[in-house]
């Protein structure tokens, strides 16, 4: 019953975020906190001082200065869209800024910790039912490494997996950020969309880990493993691999529908060189299961000639089998480590592969974190150093494609690394460097 002129004097004592969830109480309330009035006075008090020295030239500052006019000629909430696209532009430059300094070792931005910390960056997921009805999944458990972060949630109040039509990865930011003190959880926040999978018939459409005694691990494109309870059939965790390369761009920079595409290759040509694009590759490669690293290597002057470039894809060697120089030991028992609010355990025979392919200028030419597993080959080693059992781990995307050979050595009880070998698509190599191979 409160007159409306009170009503505003009230709400233009209020911050930004405030106004923003009184909008959210009704019908009255919302246009009440769209008042351009209200918004208007936030706005320019959020202009940088350097603004109003050069009022003569800035037109977004006469456009302020005028007072009534800025009000009777802008529709309702004008302001208000005006303020948020400001700071959101201003949060968006300032987290980007710290992502440009790059690690000469991996080519990635050598902040991504920070930046997350500055943005107040999480991830959560969306399933969505075959009715259309969507439950939000929060608050998980995070596993930072060199090149990725690992994302996993669980809990016991899962719908039902029969049910279940799409799961949505976000990454979610407050939609006004504030440095002087913490993210509010039930504040307003902005969502960018990552990637969708579809659950329907996960079992017999998506490719199975690995199992223990309680679940049965299943992985989906790009990155994303699902574990479901062996006896229910119900979700008993969700985890996602992220590689830092672009991580903060599509987590931030998309919309709640559309994902973030990153900006096209611009090549540097060169006439002079005839195997241009073919060498002078660096490869970082990390094998580890969440909590756990199991090999860590780096490899330089990777290069793949004419007569290797067949079936659509040029062949990089990186681990040769008759170069027991570079072969290399796995640290540990392989396996990836998963844990619920009850029961944890851990999937043997798989792991979490996070691969970064430099090209010869040091830039991220192809990067991926996702879960691969072990197979038993039908050979066995014939080098007199490694006798015992060959297993085989492939990747294949849209991209490239992984192989890579292990030999277990029953005396000392550990993998060794003794073949590894790149293919890249050459529709890749072309659209990156501008040739046709």
């Amino acid at each position: 019953s409160m007159p409306s002129e009170m009503l505003l004097k009230i709400l233009s004592y209020l911050d930004a975020v405030s106004l923003l969830s009184v909008g959210c109480v009704n019908k009255r309330f919302y246009e009440l906190a769209n008042d351009n009035g209200i918004w208007l006075k936030l706005y320019s008090s959020s202009l940088q001082p350097k603004w109003t020295i050069w009022k003569m030239k800035s037109k977004q500052t006469e456009t302020v200065s005028l007072g009534c006019a800025a009000l009777q000629d802008k529709k309702p909430g004008y302001w208000k869209k005006e303020y948020i696209f400001k700071q959101t532009s201003a949060f968006k430059t300032r987290v980007m800024r710290l992502v440009k300094l790059l690690d000469p070792y991996t080519g990635l931005p050598c902040k991504n910790k920070e930046a997350m910390k500055v943005s107040g960056l999480s991830w959560i997921i969306v399933l969505k039912d075959k009715n259309g009805k969507e439950h939000v999944i929060e608050k998980p458990n995070l596993s930072f490494k060199d090149t990725s972060v690992t994302v996993l949630w669980y809990g016991t109040d899962w719908p039902c997996l029969d049910i279940l039509s799409t799961l949505k990865l976000f990454g979610v930011t407050p939609l006004l950020p504030d440095q002087s003190r913490p993210p509010n959880k039930n504040g307003p926040r902005r969502f960018s969309l990552i990637a969708e999978y579809h659950l329907a018939n996960l079992t017999e459409s998506s490719v199975a880990v690995g199992a223990d005694e309680l679940v049965q691990l299943f992985s989906l494109s790009p990155g994303l493993l699902v574990g479901i309870w062996k006896e229910k059939n119900e979700i008993a965790f969700v985890m996602a691999s992220l590689h830092y390369n672009q991580l903060l761009e599509r987590s931030i920079l998309g919309s709640a529908t559309v994902q973030y595409a990153p900006p096209p290759n611009k090549p540097l040509l060169d006439d002079i060189d005839p195997e241009y694009g073919l060498h002078d590759y660096s490869l970082h490669l990390d094998l580890h299961g969440r909590s756990c690293m199991y090999l860590c290597g780096s490899f330089k002057g990777l290069f793949c000639r004419k007569g290797d470039i067949e079936d659509g894809y040029l062949r990089l060697t990186v681990v040769s089998l008759k170069d027991n120089r570079k072969h290399l030991p796995i640290i540990g028992t392989l396996g990836i480590c998963w844990e619920t609010d009850v029961f944890k355990g851990s999937i043997k025979d798989c792991f979490v592969m996070d691969l970064t392919l430099l090209d010869e200028t040091g830039k991220p030419f192809w990067c991926f974190s996702a879960p691969v597993y072990m197979e038993l080959s039908s050979k066995a080693s014939g080098l007199y150093d490694y006798m015992g059992h060959i297993y085989t781990a492939d990747y294949v995307d849209s991209e490239g494609k992984v192989c890579v050979e292990f030999v277990w050595l029953e005396e000392t009880k550990e993998y060794i690394t003794v073949s590894l070998v790149l293919y890249v698509s050459t529709k890749k190599v072309n659209s990156w460097y501008g040739t046709n191979y």
